[in-house]
């Protein structure tokens, strides 16, 4: 439905960040059975709040409808992997928690986190919409709750005693609709002394590096630390610290507690970003007005490059099935007559299609059966990764293609 106020501060919204025209949910995959069976495209509108300088997303499906099954699992992502174990092997120390604390993590997917706590022996839990992923988790020994986690969840949880000393949160804030109840309810299960950690991708990395792919239709917020401060503080939340990561392109790694809490003191780090985000301009509308002449051109050169490619008769691939890849592909209406097919290391997907573009998803297993002149990559953030894992096109002399934030052959 189109979104006319601000779902934070209910200010009317006047502002268009970027308009990206019709596309399929980016995480609706078809299979071989339904591919014929047509799809539901709707619009991809992100508007800016003149007031808050929350970004958001119009809603068009409710959040049962695109979580309750969900082909995103963490736990594919090596480098992915690799970052948690280090956040857990950090945070341990640094909180001081031990098989008497108590951990939760919302939105906890396959459960691809939770497990590096096992092996400190500390009692942890998760809760999370999407029961295929939950089964995943579960395999791993983790206690989790299918379950959206918001104001009525938390109290619910607090009326049977549960508190903890951290609750954790990453890459799920921007996935809620409705962002007041969701962090109304953080406070209700935080321990007097606890730590929130929350990582999102920063809006003033997107805006800067032109990284327009992160934005779907599941990703209902585009979040910046100034934003998060405001809705948090709403709530009796302070953040303390701030850590910025290169994870998804930018990323930030806020910490917050109770605001009454005097153990947890505001570092410099959170002052800093908050005058370098307004020094970038996230307080100034003109600043979001320009963004969309910046996608415009990505769109332009990519078809220009894979144009000129398929003209000297090259066979294209992508690798890398995920929602950014399905962003971008269906804004510049690249199709199987572009790419003849993706590869993807989780096989929950393997075998399927594309929303939209309808490209098949293949297993990296043969690439070098297929042996592609261009490998395009499409979630560009993990190109190290992926370049690692398809080094064997080289053997045919094959490059590598990215195109956020502009296009490079390399």
């Amino acid at each position: 439905m189109r979104q006319d106020h601000c779902r934070f501060c209910g200010k009317k919204l006047t502002d268009t960040f970027l308009d990206l025209g019709l596309s399929p949910l980016s995480n609706e995959y078809l299979s071989e059975e339904n591919i014929h069976q047509g799809q539901h495209f709707y619009p991809l509108v992100v508007n800016v709040c003149s007031s808050c300088f929350l970004t958001q997303a119009e809603e068009y499906e409710t959040p049962e409808h695109i979580f309750r099954s969900y082909q995103y699992f963490s736990s594919f992502s090596v480098s992915w992997l690799e970052h948690c174990r280090a956040y857990v092997d950090m945070i341990v120390p640094r909180l001081k928690l031990d098989t008497s604390s108590h951990v939760l993590e919302i939105a906890c997917n396959d459960g691809y986190l939770l497990q590096y706590f096992l092996k400190y022996h500390i009692p942890v839990k998760g809760i999370d919409p999407a029961e295929n992923v939950v089964v995943e988790a579960r395999k791993k020994g983790i206690d989790v709750d299918c379950a959206f986690f918001n104001l009525k969840t938390a109290q619910e949880m607090a009326s049977k005693g549960a508190s903890f000393d951290l609750i954790i949160g990453n890459n799920v804030l921007a996935h809620v609709p409705n962002i007041r109840d969701f962090v109304a309810g953080l406070p209700a299960v935080l321990k007097a002394t606890g730590t929130i950690t929350m990582e999102f991708p920063h809006l003033m990395r997107l805006i800067e590096n032109t990284q327009f792919d992160t934005i779907y239709h599941e990703h209902f917020s585009y979040l910046s630390l100034g934003t998060v401060h405001t809705i948090f503080e709403t709530f009796g939340l302070k953040i303390y610290d701030v850590e910025e990561l290169p994870t998804h392109g930018g990323s930030l790694r806020i910490y917050a507690a109770h605001t009454q809490d005097t153990s947890h003191p505001i570092t410099e780090r959170v002052t800093d970003l908050l005058q370098r985000e307004a020094a970038f301009g996230l307080k100034n509308i003109e600043t979001y007005h320009n963004f969309s002449q910046k996608v415009s051109k990505i769109k332009l050169d990519t078809l220009a490059l894979l144009t000129s490619l398929k003209q000297a008769h090259k066979k294209i691939m992508a690798f890398g099935a995920a929602a950014k890849g399905n962003t971008f592909l269906n804004y510049c209406g690249i199709k199987r007559d572009m790419i003849d097919g993706v590869f993807d290391s989780n096989i929950h997907k393997q075998g399927l299609y594309l929303p939209g573009s309808l490209i098949p998803i293949l297993s990296p297993s043969l690439l070098e059966r297929e042996r592609p002149d261009y490998l395009l990559i499409l979630p560009w953030n993990l190109s190290e990764e992926i370049t690692t894992a398809a080094h064997c096109i080289r053997e045919w002399n094959g490059q590598f293609v990215t195109c956020i934030p502009d296009v490079k052959v390399f």
